[in-house]
């Protein structure tokens, strides 16, 4: 595939039950760095609630679809660049995809030339029916001649002060129902396991939670956002997993 530029225009889709504000320092980072056009998918608790549907997927995704047309029309590429924060992730993997989706044919891998996916469940033992839809039509980096993919992932110790009371209540199950180890290292809500998405390009934050209900340092906090965007962006192909 061809390089990406860093400058192209980024979309932020969030995770279930964030909303959009939780990624305002997310993009205002990277609009600064970066000089990048940045827009983040408006979406409430009610939006992530109805996603165990079809049909809150396709109400999200057809956020994302009018907002990439629009940032389209605005970049000197004509692409731009997919960022993915836990759910968000695997539903942006099913955006770029050719085949029908509850009405709709996204293709959005026409638009679309990377992806970056922070803290997404990809892989799981037990993944609910449209993940494993994901997975099933879209394995791995399923359009890797197109687009670049990136999966970021946190590694939080349970025993440190990075992570969070939640966390080191609640670590131990999330691991278990989704890579059947309870033991598993993760950011303490998705084991590395299921967020390093096969064949893509891979990088493991250390000290890294989930979001901020899991820890004070989360893939939006500056400091994160300092390590993984260089790498994401090309600047450093460093694999680190």
């Amino acid at each position: 595939m061809q390089p990406v530029d860093p400058n192209q225009p980024v979309l932020i889709l969030g995770g279930f039950l964030i909303t959009d504000e939780a990624y305002a320092s997310l993009a205002g980072w990277i609009q600064s760095h970066q000089g990048s056009i940045v827009r983040v998918v408006p979406s409430s608790k009610f939006d992530w609630l109805l996603t165990s549907w079809a049909i809150g997927w396709r109400r999200l995704l057809d956020r994302v679809d009018a907002i990439v047309q629009d940032l389209q029309s605005l970049s000197h590429t004509g692409k731009v660049t997919l960022i993915g924060h836990s759910s968000g992730g695997v539903m942006l993997r099913l955006y770029l995809g050719d085949q029908p989706f509850s009405g709709r044919v996204y293709a959005g891998h026409l638009r679309c030339n990377r992806l970056v996916m922070l803290g997404s469940p990809h892989q799981a033992v037990r993944a609910t029916p449209l993940r494993a839809l994901v997975d099933k039509r879209y394995p791995a980096c399923y359009f890797s001649h197109e687009v670049d993919y990136i999966s970021v992932a946190g590694r939080l110790l349970l025993d440190t002060p990075y992570a969070s009371q939640f966390a080191k209540r609640s670590a131990a199950n999330s691991y278990q129902s989704i890579s059947g180890d309870p033991q598993s290292p993760g950011d303490g809500l998705v084991p590395l396991s299921s967020a390093l998405l096969l064949q893509s390009r891979k990088l493991v934050l250390e000290h890294t939670a989930h979001g901020g209900l899991f820890g004070n340092s989360w893939y939006g906090s500056p400091d994160r956002i300092e390590q993984w965007w260089p790498i994401a962006m090309g600047f450093n192909q460093g694999i680190n997993a």
